[in-house]
Formats: structure tokens, C-alpha cells, sequence
């Protein structure tokens, strides 16, 4: 039976992939893995493992405490030191880990400026079986999307890495003036995904929305887990799949290819349309 601490392969890399292979502790910069060995990481339970634990939520899963949203890389010191409830609180934590990710994938964009073009090439690449026609082309305010989906954990990474949205369109832009379909095609794989997901989600259920609602956090990882799967073998690093992914998630979440669109944005701007 799954346990707190049965971390899948997949969240593995996403962490360490995400970390930039230093302790997220605000200052510090100590690696995590050396050429012999990984003794110097701690892979911490934001919310406890076990009862009795730190920050201990009764109301998780195993799977949940085992997954990436609920874990942070801390150096031994580190680990210690926010065992202190007190001074790290859960909020704290998920904080911490948000900006230590951020700051890394700005150094990374910053040495490697065209990993969002590698990434906007492979998934552009791939190949799904479209299984709806109904385009969704509308944009909404960030806040009222979070809001209407009922958005939790998901929420400030996306609010955070829209900064990055304005990057993401001057390479689209690049590219629809040489003539290339890679944003459409990468937009529409997207969306294929994310239907491919929430049909995984809504089986045997009648209520929708109120499902997609009570999953919106799940829902949007299983896509990115989905998209990280099918990048495998792609000659990315897997820096470059998890840092490029996010940036192109968060924009195509703007976008409404991933989660439900505001009814009554939608209905203000039909109603709009046909004045």
C-alpha cells in the first residue's frame, strides 16, 4: 500500500529538476547531489508524513503527503531548523519553495535563453488525437479563472510565472512571422491534454463542474505530468521540461486551454459580440 514517503520517479525529478540542485533555505547554497553521493539532501514533508509530525494534516492522503506539492529540498541544517512550527508554518514553506524555484528558473532562462523555444518545438511536436472541435479562444482576468476554478496550491505559481507570459508571446510572435504553426499546435496539445485529464476525472460523475472544482489543483499536475511524459526522450534536460513547461502552463491556463472558463465572462462577452 502507497506510503507518506513512496515518492513516484516522476515526483523525484520534478523536485529535483525544479530546485536547481540547491537547498531552497533562503540564502543558502548548499548542493544537494555531489558527483558521490546525495547524502547532503533532505526531501521534507511539508505537511507531516506521520501523525505526531510537523504540520501534521489529518484531512491528506498518503499519496498527498508523498507528492510534489507537499515536498521541499532542504539541506540537513535546514531540515532542522524548520521543524520549528512556529517560524515555518505551512505557508511559510510553500513560499519558500516557490521562490527558490522562481529565482532558479529566471538564472536558467537567463543562461539559456531558448529553452522556451526548445520546449514550444516539442510539444508542437506531439502527436494527439483530437477529441473535441470546440474552440476556446477566450482570455480572462488571472484572479477571476483562480477564483472560478477554485484554484488553491496552484494559485501563486501561476500568479508568480505570469510574469514570463510577455516572453512567451514574443517567441509565438517570432514565430507566426516566419510563417510557423508552432503556437497553434502547441496551444491545441495542450488543450488535448487537459481534456484527456478531465475525462479521466469525470468518470461515472454527473456533476461536472463541481468535480473539476474539487480537483482544479490535481488536474492542472496531471497535465503537466502528462505533457513532462511525453517530452521524455525529447533531448531536453530535465531542467529545461520542468522550468520551459511551467511558463507555457501558466500561459496557456490564461489562454483557457487548461481548466474552465468564468460562465458569466463568457456571457458578458457573447452578449458584447452581438450588440
Amino acid at each position: 500500500m502507497p506510503g507518506p514517503r513512496n515518492y513516484t520517479d516522476k515526483t523525484l525529478k520534478r523536485l529535483f529538476a525544479l530546485s536547481g540542485n540547491t537547498c531552497a533555505f533562503p540564502t543558502c547554497t548548499k548542493k544537494l547531489v555531489n558527483n558521490k553521493n546525495a547524502l547532503d539532501s533532505c526531501i521534507c514533508h511539508i505537511e507531516a508524513a506521520k501523525e505526531g509530525g510537523e504540520r501534521y494534516n489529518p484531512n491528506m492522503t498518503d499519496a498527498e503527503r508523498a507528492d510534489y506539492q507537499n515536498l521541499i529540498l532542504l539541506c540537513p541544517q535546514h531540515h532542522d531548523e524548520t521543524n520549528d512550527v512556529s517560524t515555518y508554518p505551512v505557508e511559510v514553506l510553500h513560499k519558500m519553495k516557490r521562490d527558490h524555484e522562481s529565482q532558479y528558473l529566471y538564472e536558467r532562462l537567463d543562461k539559456n535563453p531558448s529553452m522556451l523555444k526548445n520546449v514550444i518545438h516539442a510539444i508542437s511536436k506531439m502527436d494527439f488525437i483530437p477529441n473535441d472541435d470546440t474552440p476556446i479562444l477566450n482570455e480572462y482576468d488571472i484572479n477571476d479563472k483562480i477564483k472560478y476554478n477554485e484554484l488553491k496550491i496552484n494559485a501563486e505559481i501561476i500568479k508568480e510565472y505570469r510574469v514570463y507570459q510577455s516572453k512567451l508571446n514574443t517567441l509565438y510572435d517570432e514565430l507566426t512571422i516566419q510563417g510557423s504553426i508552432k503556437k497553434e499546435k502547441l496551444l491545441e496539445n495542450i488543450k488535448l491534454s487537459y481534456l484527456r485529464i478531465k475525462g479521466e476525472h469525470l468518470i461515472n460523475n454527473n456533476n461536472t463542474f463541481d468535480v473539476i472544482k474539487k480537483n482544479s489543483d490535481k488536474i492542472f499536475d496531471d497535465v503537466y505530468d502528462l505533457l513532462v511524459d511525453k517530452l521524455i526522450g525529447s533531448e531536453l534536460s530535465d531542467e529545461d521540461i520542468s522550468l520551459g513547461l511551467r511558463i507555457v502552463l501558466v500561459d496557456a491556463f490564461m489562454r483557457c486551454k487548461i481548466l474552465e472558463e468564468p460562465q458569466k465572462l463568457a456571457l458578458s462577452i457573447n452578449d458584447e459580440a452581438t450588440k
